[in-house]
């Protein structure tokens, strides 16, 4: 949307000699072109519209009025605004504007995934490559090549996946409260794999998406890609403002509700029982599937309570890979769900990559059979407690203020001191080969201008503390802009 200052809260900001009705218009504009708004999507109602722009409604009825009659929207009759206009072509030198411009989630990717190892990464969303299970691998993939009895080095694995994986992961979602039997999951690439599959089984362009207010940014870039509308609910230390969920499901009638509700991205945060429970009643009665990305689930010391748990998976879907704590190399995820759905997600994965990897299956079914796994993660937690409380305290001296203290995890979500700007920080972090995560990539709402996330396995190093220390200390003036 609009540019957007202070913590949470989004306010437009006009050209000058600008009206407001000409400011909505602009800003609508501004988000069809640079696709966040694709054709069929559906724009917020007029009171939604009138709050998040600080505009009266009247404004934003002649707002809508103008491009409905340019023929940019149109109205559905109990329904409300949708994008009619098709997408003009993106001009490479407005794509370069944009991506020099534009600090959002595919920038934060883009700088994540970019050829920068030599760089400090305290903004990427993963372990250092020496805190991964690499001898393990090593030893997996030994063993899986003396003992190819099934075409693991060569064939198509079945439309679900490995039987024995399956059978695996079914037993360790029991660890967790979450019963889901071998039939009631399917492996997919990647946790980011698993969620494009639940996107194409469940969305049609223009529906509604709700997702906490700061989540993952890549949520956000794959539900853009999907021509979804995601609609934001403010996060708290124990998880969505229930207050705010319930009317969010009123007005907008979402299709479903994406969350990470233990070990939270990025605010490290963990759902409580009483918020699960609400959350489940209230999806009941709008009929909202929930998704529940589970990705860090390892990371936990005690697992926190989990809405499939309490849900039984009847609307709920639940996603998980071992990416984050095995090794990304080893692309393999899974999403458990009902039957019925399995079946036609399924049927999805067969039509768009015919089937996953045995060689990544039987890989991890080996290091998650022999031991050498649950070593791997006890020692990890252990390591990221350490590195939690360390990071917290160096940050802490710069007047840089954790906003929770997460029971675990690799999240630190951080408030920078008055008149630091993330964004600004984060440009000028690169400058000195630094990749940083501020927090407008991990909001709808282009919000939380005054957080950074941290990983705080990547963050112990002095270089990040100099920088930071000379960064806080001399703000740039004109990072409000």
């Amino acid at each position: 949307m609009p540019n957007c200052n202070g913590k949470n809260g989004s306010t437009m900001v006009s050209a000058p000699d600008e009206t407001r009705t000409g400011m909505v218009v602009r800003a609508i504009r501004d988000r069809i072109d640079a696709r966040t708004l694709t054709p069929g999507a559906r724009l917020p109602s007029i009171r939604a519209m009138a709050e998040t722009s600080g505009v009266a409604r009247s404004t934003v009825v002649e707002a809508y009025d103008r491009l409905a009659a340019e023929g940019v929207i149109r109205s559905r009759p109990g329904s409300g605004f949708y994008v009619a206009a098709p997408l003009a072509p993106l001009a490479l030198d407005r794509l370069a504007t944009m991506r020099e411009r534009e600090v959002d989630p595919l920038w934060m990717l883009r700088q994540s995934l970019g050829e920068r190892r030599h760089e400090l990464m305290p903004g990427c969303g993963w372990l250092p490559d020496d805190w991964l299970a690499g001898d393990a691998l090593r030893k997996a993939m030994r063993g899986v090549a003396r003992s190819d009895d099934e075409g693991t080095l060569a064939g198509y694995a079945s439309p679900l996946g490995s039987p024995p994986l399956r059978a695996l992961l079914a037993r360790r979602m029991a660890d967790q409260g979450i019963e889901a039997g071998p039939d009631q999951i399917l492996l997919t690439d990647s946790g980011t794999h698993a969620l494009d599959l639940v996107c194409r089984f469940l969305l049609q362009p223009g529906d509604t998406v709700l997702v906490d207010d700061p989540c993952y940014f890549n949520f956000l870039a794959l539900l853009r890609a999907h021509r979804a509308m995601v609609v934001g609910v403010p996060m708290t230390p124990t998880g969505p403002d229930v207050a705010a969920f319930a009317e969010a499901a009123a007005t907008h009638r979402p299709r479903f509700y994406l969350t990470n509700s233990a070990v939270h991205n990025p605010t490290g945060a963990s759902l409580a029982a009483a918020t699960a429970h609400r959350l489940l009643k209230i999806a009941e009665a709008h009929d909202m599937v929930v998704i529940e990305d589970d990705i860090f689930a390892d990371f936990e010391h005690t697992p926190s309570p989990r809405l499939a748990a309490f849900d039984g998976l009847d609307r709920t879907i639940r996603i998980g890979s071992f990416s984050k704590s095995l090794s990304a190399a080893v692309r393999c995820g899974h999403i458990a769900a009902r039957p019925d759905w399995i079946e036609g997600l399924a049927d999805l994965r067969i039509a768009t990559s015919m089937a996953g990897s045995p060689l990544a299956a039987n890989l991890l079914h080996a290091v998650l059979t022999d031991g050498s796994y649950r070593r791997h993660v006890d020692g990890v937690r252990t390591r990221l407690a350490r590195a939690t409380a360390k990071v917290a305290k160096r940050l802490r001296a710069l007047g840089i203020e954790p906003w929770i203290e997460p029971a675990s995890g690799l999240f630190l979500w951080a408030r920078l001191p008055d008149g630091v700007d993330a964004v600004d920080l984060a440009r000028r972090a690169l400058v000195e080969g630094i990749v940083l995560a501020p927090g407008p990539v991990f909001s709808t709402s282009g919000g939380w201008r005054d957080h950074l996330r941290f990983n705080v396995a990547m963050s112990d190093d002095n270089r990040l503390f100099a920088f930071l220390r000379s960064a806080v200390s001399h703000p740039s003036p004109d990072w409000a802009a």
